[in-house]
């Protein structure tokens, strides 16, 4: 957008390269004086309207097939100065929203997928990200920074991830704009993304948000996370034997750490006698390269550490990171390595939780094509300990604040509709997600006065150890997530099959976009013909000493991915004691038994965090989600519930 004087402003939306939705009634909104007249003229069509008497002011455009690039002229009044928004798109734009696991960008999985950001050359398929903010007072009504960005091999890097790879599939499929609008963050639970009209219906969240909207209380909260981290780590830094000032560091490559205890690594500190040490302890390896070094490139993969780590080579950092969740990959400075020994320290910080490495991760030294395993007996020490630091408030996350900085300026800009990544937050309360997340749906669609636009989101993959059936929250808010398809114009992409037991944050996110545009196609584009997801539980009877399940979306049948019989199946009696159950499939139906349950009542599929043996999909290779008959709670009021959160008195159908 040029730069002038004008009268005018304009939202950081509404700038050059933007995508506006095609074939659909869309707002063109800023500020001007109260009462000037602004004229703006687009596709040929010429529009008009006054500043209201706080000086905002909208228009509303009917627009036409996809298309452009477009220019788009705004003028006030008399102002010989117009504002000119160039190489606009007509094409479907979609908001993106959640939390870490949309956030994550292409730049985090680049190294699995460098054939895809080479070839990111497409001018078609654009983003907006929308910078991380949160406000508690009321609802922001502009963007702090941002600008739209077309698709090449640098730009491609600051996508989000899966919302690359359901745009690139959306646009194979259908060679139409696309256009992302990337308003998420990682760690936030649902409520963070409600507006306060939506928070009523949840008094202690509502409650949290009026308090917050005390400045002088919300400030108060950030100096004491801030003091309270800040001050722990000035503790442990002070007291920590192995980089005291004046003595020899623990990392310098001539230490003698002879007496140090061994562990390995990947592994967590209690399974190594270290204990629940909360502060400082120090990894060493003494490795040798056997071959000459010349010249080539090297690099060091160094797993998932909690929470912190400052990694030495030779006494000298070569990188450091303060949160568990990024994997670490640091790049090793020229000559730094040598022929001959070598030595690897790893300053590690835990703060709070279960400290040590992930296992299941690489743990490797690179140089050029050669790769030299880094996992196995490591030396340790500790070198300070102190109490747990405070757990922080995360006011980020708290009710209404996301919604407030981060969406609330985007609710004027039409969208065809919504992909959403999040849950993982939730988990520790998965009995009250299916509530809060079909209030943010009915709340979204309200703010932006559309109707029913799609809303296509992602069923928490498999994560944690592989456990038994009947453990974990995760499998409780899958149920939340699939019970959630009862609000109409919705679709979920079943991911039980590409999570990662070691990871919250999956990096297969090729298929997670895939699925979510699959589900689109269906959702939001009306082709019925595809298969857009894998079956969906949709009813079951009786039948003597068995209970036969119908499902929905079963494509060109049911099979299971190992040739084997139906697995991970459980029965149980009006006792609710879950047993391990025979299954069988029969045609488009399943059959499920047990000879300890002869008079069964209910049925589950795939109930744990990471359920060890499902596999139950459709010909179309799409996993069957994961389900329990057991109602949640009273159907009557369920229905209930869905026409409160959506605003009318007529009763939804419930998926049983």
């Amino acid at each position: 957008m040029a730069e002038n004087q004008s009268k005018i402003r304009l939202p950081r939306l509404i700038s050059d390269g933007m995508v506006i939705q095609r074939n659909a009634k869309v707002k063109i909104w800023g500020w001007a004086p109260a009462g000037e007249t602004v004229m703006i003229r687009f596709c040929g069509k010429s529009y008009s309207t006054a500043a209201d008497t706080d000086g905002g002011w909208q228009v509303g455009l009917s627009t036409e097939e996809a298309g452009g690039p477009y220019d788009m002229t705004i003028k006030a009044g008399n102002d010989s100065e117009t504002i000119t928004v160039r190489n606009i798109l007509l094409g479907d734009v979609w908001l993106c929203s959640g939390q870490s696991n949309m956030e994550m960008k292409m730049f985090s999985v680049r190294d699995i997928y460098p054939g895809e950001v080479a070839k990111a050359h497409n001018d078609s398929i654009r983003h907006f990200p929308v910078p991380i903010r949160y406000d508690f007072e009321q609802p922001q009504t502009d963007l702090e920074s941002g600008s739209w960005e077309a698709l090449n091999p640098e730009s491609i890097l600051n996508f989000t991830a899966a919302g690359y790879f359901f745009a690139e599939r959306l646009f194979e499929k259908y060679h139409v704009p696309i256009g992302l609008i990337n308003a998420s963050q990682g760690g936030s639970p649902a409520e963070a993304w409600l507006s306060g009209e939506a928070l009523a219906q949840f008094p202690d969240y509502c409650e949290m948000a009026q308090k917050l909207k005390d400045k002088n209380y919300l400030d108060s909260i950030n100096k004491k996370d801030q003091a309270d981290s800040e001050e722990w780590h000035r503790r442990i830094n002070k007291s920590d034997i192995g980089a005291v000032e004046g003595g020899k560091p623990f990392y310098a490559p001539d230490y003698d750490a002879s007496d140090w205890q061994h562990a390995k690594v990947p592994s967590y500190w209690d399974e190594e006698g270290l204990g629940s040490i909360y502060g400082v302890v120090w990894f060493r390896k003494e490795i040798e390269i056997p071959f000459p070094l010349t010249g080539e490139p090297a690099k060091i993969l160094f797993g998932n550490v909690i929470d912190e780590d400052t990694l030495y080579i030779n006494g000298t950092m070569v990188g450091a990171m303060p949160m568990q969740y990024i994997p670490r990959k640091y790049d090793i400075p020229d000559d730094l390595l040598k022929q001959g020994k070598n030595t690897i320290v790893v300053r590690v910080i835990n703060s709070s939780a279960r400290g040590g490495f992930y296992k299941g991760k690489p743990y490797e030294l690179h140089i050029g094509n050669r790769v030299i395993d880094l996992s196995g007996e490591w030396q340790c020490k500790p070198g300070a300990q102190s109490e747990p630091m405070p757990e922080p408030a995360f006011v980020m996350w708290k009710p209404s604040g996301l919604y407030n900085g981060m969406l609330a300026p985007a609710i004027n800009y039409s969208v065809k509709g919504v992909i959403w990544y999040q849950g993982e937050s939730n988990t520790k309360k998965p009995e009250e997600y299916e509530s809060l997340f079909k209030a943010l749906i009915y709340d979204w669609r309200r703010k932006w006065g559309q109707g029913d636009f799609p809303f296509v989101y992602v069923q928490l993959p498999n994560f944690g150890e592989r456990n038994g059936p009947s453990v974990g929250n995760w499998a409780a808010l899958r149920e939340a997530q699939r019970r959630t398809l009862d609000v109409p114009v919705t679709g979920m992409a079943v991911t039980i099959d590409i999570g990662e037991w070691n990871d919250v944050h999956p990096r297969n996110k090729k298929d997670v976009g895939g699925r979510l545009a699959l589900v689109a196609q269906k959702v939001a584009y009306g082709d019925e013909t595809v298969v857009a997801c894998g079956p969906l539980f949709k009813s079951a009877e009786r039948d003597g000493n068995r209970i036969v399940l119908s499902f929905s979306d079963t494509g060109g049948g049911l099979v299971t991915v190992d040739g084997k019989r139906p697995e991970d199946f459980e029965i149980a009696g009006t006792d609710k004691v879950f047993l391990p159950a025979e299954a069988g499939i029969e045609g488009d139906r399943v059959a499920v038994w047990a000879e300890e349950v002869p008079e069964p009542v209910y049925v589950r599929y795939a109930w744990a965090d990471n359920p060890e043996d499902a596999n139950l999909y459709n010909r179309e290779g799409l996993p069957v989600s994961p389900f329990t008959t057991v109602p949640v709670f009273d159907m009557s009021g369920e229905r209930d519930l869905n026409a409160k959160l959506a605003g009318v008195t007529t009763k939804v159908e419930v998926r049983k």
